[in-house]
């Protein structure tokens, strides 16, 4: 026998009013008074059409007819709703509310009032909760694709750090303390002495230069008050530290390095920083040769001492698929050309490295297309190739986040455009089989694009910590990942049988996790015994229906749940749908008034054109009586030519039949001389 902690929640409807009065309805003191601006405009207007439905009713109330498009859809929201009941509507809300702010209900003390008893229980291990697509404070777990129960630790049950997650293959969303960082995507995450830091990222279009930190001892937020930074390591002068999305954070000797990114006024080429955790200071790390272009959602792998950067986009949107290395020892930058045909242009994609050699790039995006193709690059030959892939292949996606555990590539997230990448995968990169390790349902944290991925350690065991991502909203929530030895051996077994001496340490290593499994299968078989035995004995049939009317409660429970979901999945959709009416019914009036004004527009048009019509006739005649005058104009220099020619001849005839100067000097004319003779 043993003792379990057990807590009491409130029963409808007073969990309902709480949840109303945190959500900003009924004029709860400690609320904004405004629901729309603590969630999204979808999820507000969702809330007051329901919370309306609980306590008033359907809507009765005529549409307003005033142009503010906040009470028109307030009233849509209402309205489309109809007949629905009061108690589905107060379900609903809360069913909303939960997975707006899975943590609300531990927020507000005043209605909490959860008394721990202690309870005796027959099963060693607490009893298994149905996950149904939905983040709860008290059971912190992420619902899988076959609606398998997991095991979760309740928030009293003092464990250190990561050693909360007590289950394997299945994203866990563990109890964190302090405040959290800002939602965001695209931002850098990485790992320096069981801290996680993360650091800039992009939130509703704007850029941040803020840095966080996750104690992974005591699973608690913190700020880092940063100094300003330093030009250089050289140079202590101090420079704003400029906000950035996009980039990479690599660990490095006990620093952080932060590479490329996309900044509000990028420069010609990409920077390194550093921030040393010692001091607390960012510096530019001076570089030498010639630096790449910049960018952002390039992939920066970190090789021995050295980085190699494939891929982005930079300033001017253009993709890009070269390959640049930086020696961190002599922070000298090489570019390289390699052989063998490169990955398409692309950013936002993956890159891993194998036995310290090769080089893996997968998936990312265009402008108009995402991909799932895997390419390798020896480190050694500078040569790309394109191996066949085997197993799951994973669908396009950009967006996505990486980590290598041995010679296993785990990756989690991303999207095609359209929507978000439920299934996190993994690849062994000595045979290349894919394997699913995991899926979650629903838009969660997990199924978005620009998330992070980072690996930590707790008692020789390796976690996966994912942080943020976008898909639809931004986030700001932690899930972590336990692989098991079998799903990081799943990618072999696919392949080809196991080996012996695999098979072997297989066995050694997972032999204290198999007994307990081992232990249910046997309890299970004595079940089924009784079950087949049944007749023989009345008692044990009373168990059995005992026993099966346990299941048909927990059956029905699930069915419930379910029918919640598909409810309030309808009530959503039928809300759009009204809003898509509405937008529909002013598009058709704009269309309208368009349409109305292309036709006044095209009536100008018309009277234009024949007026130029017009002018064209008039500047055609007035060209042709031109040419008429030109013509006359010739006509009347030929003609005076003629007439001063004439009156030349006729002069010099005069003179000529004169006599001379002789004659005229005697006095007789020359037509009397001529008479005279």
């Amino acid at each position: 026998m043993s003792l379990a902690r057990a807590s009491s929640s409130l029963a409808y409807p007073e969990r309902f009013h709480a949840a109303a009065l945190y959500a900003g309805f009924g004029g709860s003191p400690n609320s904004s008074g405004n629901p729309i601006s603590k969630f999204s405009n979808e999820s507000a207007l969702l809330l007051y059409g329901l919370y309306q439905q609980a306590t008033i009713g359907p809507c009765n109330v005529p549409k307003p007819r005033s142009w503010s498009p906040v009470e028109q859809n307030k009233w849509t929201s209402w309205h489309g709703l109809a007949n629905m009941a009061s108690t589905e509507a107060m379900r609903l809300f809360v069913k909303i509310l939960e997975e707006e702010d899975p943590a609300w209900y531990s927020r507000v003390p005043e209605f909490v009032i959860e008394p721990v008893v202690d309870v005796e229980m027959n099963n060693p291990k607490p009893e298994p909760q149905m996950a149904n697509g939905n983040h709860y404070p008290e059971t912190k777990t992420i619902s899988t694709e076959n609606g398998s129960t997991l095991e979760t630790q309740d928030k009293d049950v003092v464990l250190e750090g990561l050693g909360s997650v007590g289950v394997y293959d299945q994203w866990v969303s563990p109890s964190i303390s302090g405040q959290r960082p800002k939602a965001r995507y695209e931002h850098g995450a990485a790992i320096v002495q069981d801290k996680m830091y993360i650091f800039g990222g992009n939130h509703n279009g704007r850029y941040l230069n803020d840095l966080q930190v996750l104690d992974f001892r005591s699973l608690a937020w913190s700020k880092v008050e940063v100094k300003l930074v330093t030009e250089s390591l050289d140079s202590p002068s101090p420079v704003p530290l400029v906000p950035c999305a996009g980039h990479s954070l690599i660990p490095w000797e006990n620093n952080l390095l932060s590479i490329a990114g996309h900044t509000k006024d990028p420069s010609e080429s990409v920077s390194v920083k550093t921030f040393d955790p010692q001091t607390s200071t960012w510096s530019t790390l001076k570089t030498y040769g010639k630096a790449p272009v910049s960018r952002g959602g390039q992939s920066v792998t970190l090789v021995g001492t050295s980085l190699v950067m494939f891929g982005g986009e930079d300033a001017k949107r253009a993709l890009l698929n070269d390959l640049h290395i930086l020696d961190l020892e002599t922070m000298t930058w090489d570019d390289i050309d390699a052989v063998g045909v490169p990955p398409s242009p692309r950013s936002d994609h993956a890159a891993a490295v194998h036995a310290e050699r090769y080089l893996l790039i997968f998936g990312g995006g265009s402008h108009a297309a995402c991909f799932n193709d895997l390419h390798v690059l020896d480190l050694q030959t500078m040569e790309w190739s394109r191996p066949t892939q085997q197993g799951e292949i994973p669908s396009p996606r950009a967006g996505h986040a990486g980590v290598t555990v041995g010679e296993n590539w785990f990756i989690a997230g991303g999207g095609d455009n359209k929507s978000g990448v439920s299934e996190t995968v993994v690849l062994n990169m000595s045979t290349l089989v894919w394997s699913v390790v995991t899926t979650v349902q629903g838009r969660v944290p997990l199924a978005s694009e620009g998330l992070s991925l980072v690996v930590s350690s707790y008692n020789g065991e390796d976690i996966l910590v994912s942080f943020g991502g976008y898909n639809g909203r931004y986030s700001n929530e932690v899930n972590v990942l336990k692989p098991s030895h079998h799903s990081t051996l799943q990618s072999n077994m696919i392949e080809r049988p196991v080996p012996d001496s695999v098979a072997a340490l297989h066995n050694v290593t997972s032999a204290a996790r198999d007994v307990e499994s081992e232990f249910e299968l046997v309890q299970e078989g004595k079940i089924r015994e009784i079950v087949m035995d049944n007749d023989s004995d009345p008692m044990e049939s009373v168990v059995q229906n005992m026993k099966s009317e346990k299941t048909g409660e927990a059956i029905v429970a699930s069915l419930k749940a379910e029918k919640e979901e598909l409810e309030a999945a309808l009530a959503r959709e039928q809300l759009q749908s009204l809003q898509l009416k509405q937008d529909l019914v002013e598009y058709d009036v704009r269309n309208s008034d368009l349409t109305k004004e292309l036709q006044s527009v095209r009536s100008q048009l018309a009277s234009e054109q024949s007026r130029c019509f017009k002018l064209e006739v008039d500047v055609a005649e007035l060209r042709q009586k031109l040419q008429t005058m030109e013509t006359l104009q010739k006509e009347l220099e030929l003609l005076q030519r003629q007439k001063a020619a004439s009156e030349q001849a006729a002069l010099n005839a005069k003179q000529k039949s004169s006599g001379g100067v002789w004659g005229w000097l005697a006095g007789s004319p020359p037509n009397q001389k001529e008479d005279d003779a």
